[in-house]
């Protein structure tokens, strides 16, 4: 339970308020508690707020910037948590900090994570087997069906990567931003790449593999969108592609390329039915709401359900 819950690393912990200062011995800590159930303290305590599964999160800003504090900081901290039966660990170390980690690994920290700006460590101090759950396995990529008004389809040339000189045509496609919804990433990919302007249609296919970049897994979300009507002119985009244009649809079927692999192949027919109006996959809808702690904003990709058969 407590792995699933926590699958995303973009964490929903409770944070009823931050345990501030280093604390010295015998202050209460946490909520207001009877003196009988008080953990006895230790020299020093690091800020930091409890997490919604018995664990805590170190408050960044309130760490020491000597590394000889910290380290006393953290061995006290720790000695505190274990007796207060606390699970997880979360310590996030800003990168001109980056000195920190030698001693927090000394400690017992290990790394799970790392962003431009910060390492992230975890250290599990609970009984039993460590249920914090893994760094982020995906990457998401898109792929762009787009077809105007003439049933030519936009492909693309890539200038970098396994494809670079070899001549194949290929239909546009990228990564996802962080933070960065579905189809908002297929419209900004193509207009990046061709300058040709779109609106999302609808989710054609969705397909998972494995051994990707940094050893991650990939998700690769096929979209159709519509282009703007009376775009004709294509501009490659200088850094990424050699060429691009618009391509008949009965062309792009005969490609060598999309023959004989079954992804292509798939992926190849439903383009095709998706311009004869035969499939249309999935919507995306974008739904305001209330996690368990905030609000939100998800983005649904759903088919339609067949009210004849209600």
């Amino acid at each position: 339970m407590h792995r699933c819950l926590r699958a995303s690393l973009n964490h929903t912990f409770v944070r009823s308020h931050w345990h501030r200062k280093l604390v010295p011995r015998g202050a209460i800590r946490g909520k207001a508690s009877n003196a009988a159930n008080t953990v006895p303290q230790p020299e020093l305590m690091l800020e930091y707020a409890n997490d919604a599964y018995g664990g805590v999160i170190v408050d960044t800003k309130g760490l020491p910037s000597d590394v000889h504090h910290f380290k006393a900081a953290l061995r006290d901290s720790l000695q505190a948590w274990q007796q207060d039966g606390k699970r997880g660990i979360w310590l996030k170390v800003p990168l001109l900090l980056a000195t920190h980690v030698p001693p927090a690994v000394e400690l017992g920290f290990r790394p799970h994570h790392a962003e431009p700006e910060y390492i992230m460590l975890v250290n599990w101090v609970g009984s039993g087997v460590s249920t914090i759950p893994p760094n982020a396995s995906h990457q998401v990529g898109i792929g762009a069906c787009v077809i105007n008004e003439h049933r030519q389809i936009l492909m693309v040339q890539e200038k970098n990567g396994p494809l670079k000189g070899k001549g194949v045509w290929k239909i546009p496609t990228g990564l996802v931003d962080a933070g960065e919804d579905i189809h908002t990433a297929a419209e900004r990919e193509v207009q990046e790449e061709t300058g040709i302007r779109t609106t999302f249609d609808s989710v054609l296919a969705v397909r998972q593999a494995h051994g990707f970049g940094a050893g991650k897994s990939d998700l690769f979300v096929m979209v159709g969108l519509i282009p703007e009507p009376g775009q004709s002119k294509v501009t490659p985009c200088e850094s990424e592609l050699e060429a691009c244009k618009w391509m008949p649809l009965e062309e792009y079927a005969d490609q060598p390329f999309q023959r004989g692999v079954a992804l292509y192949d798939k992926i190849r027919e439903r383009c095709i039915a998706y311009a004869d109006g035969r499939y249309r996959g999935w919507k995306a809808e974008k739904l305001e709401g209330r996690g368990f702690d905030r609000s939100r904003q998800d983005l649904l990709l759903y088919g339609d359900i067949d009210q004849a058969k209600l």
